[in-house]
């Protein structure tokens, strides 16, 4: 009894430590202040600042559109790339593994440096192409490796059964692949978008010199300024927009276990 209480204290601590300061910076989203811990008062007014500053929002719409343009590639690569070597040979599938694992312990100061050497070697000029290639190299294998525990769970006849009855491939892929692994490409997308979404490192090397993200932006802001506070209102919007989809995916996710568990005691 005291373990698990003990357990549960440690718990909440760990998620207080991770959450407080983004409660505090929503709270203070709130005031007009420049500073945070400074409460003038209850107002929106950071909220129409937001919106007036036509920088900020400028780098607001660069960022959304390259980490949705790079989210759409990787989730598309990755979910391929879990099929196809799901249903590859022994060999071939630990090789490709292992393979997906560098991207994800590498640092990523690395990949930016080695794509802007390729870059340049290539005669590339830096261009939202070279930027979409880097945020891809960097999210492509968090798709892969959530989409490959729901491959795993599937069931393995399932996919030839359809063939034996005449289902054609990509049919095959469409109707009984997909729709099992629907869970785990939502999820490769959501954290292949967040990666993008605060991404620096691979921004700042790989992007043209007047094409700028909210975290270039910010970098190139504080090196003269202060953060400009309506940023706080910027990042509670971005905290709650990624709060609803996250409850909505894990909603879903638990209707969707629910309904499985349900068809199994029923015998369907």
């Amino acid at each position: 009894m005291v373990k698990k209480i003990l357990a549960q204290c440690y718990i909440y601590l760990m998620l207080l430590v991770m959450y407080l300061p983004i409660l505090l910076l929503v709270v203070f989203s709130f005031t007009v202040s420049d500073q945070v811990g400074i409460w003038t008062g209850f107002s929106f007014q950071l909220y129409v600042d937001l919106f007036n500053n036509k920088d900020l929002m400028e780098a607001v719409g660069n960022t959304f559109l390259i980490a949705t343009v790079s989210a759409i590639v990787s989730t598309l690569i990755g979910a391929l790339g879990a099929v196809g070597t799901y249903y590859s040979k022994k060999k071939a599938r630990k090789r490709i593994e292992t393979m997906t694992q560098i991207p994800v312990v590498n640092a990523e100061i690395v990949m930016a440096l080695s794509l802007a050497v390729l870059f340049v070697a290539l005669s590339l000029k830096f261009t939202f192409f070279t930027l979409v290639v880097g945020h891809v190299v960097l999210t492509v294998a968090f798709v892969y490796l959530n989409v490959k525990p729901k491959l795993s769970q599937m069931d393995p006849f399932t996919y030839e059964a359809a063939l034996d009855l005449g289902a054609k491939p990509t049919y095959a892929l469409y109707k009984v692949i997909l729709p099992e692994i629907i869970p785990g490409i939502l999820s490769g997308f959501m954290i292949s978008f967040t990666l993008s979404l605060d991404d620096f490192v691979i921004t700042q090397y790989l992007k043209e010199p007047s094409f700028e993200t909210i975290s270039t932006y910010i970098q190139k802001i504080i090196a003269k300024h202060p953060i400009p506070p309506e940023v706080r209102a910027l990042t509670t919007l971005i905290f709650l927009g990624v709060l609803v989809v996250v409850v909505g995916n894990t909603i879903y996710n638990n209707r969707k276990a629910k309904n499985v568990i349900s068809k199994r005691r029923r015998g369907v």
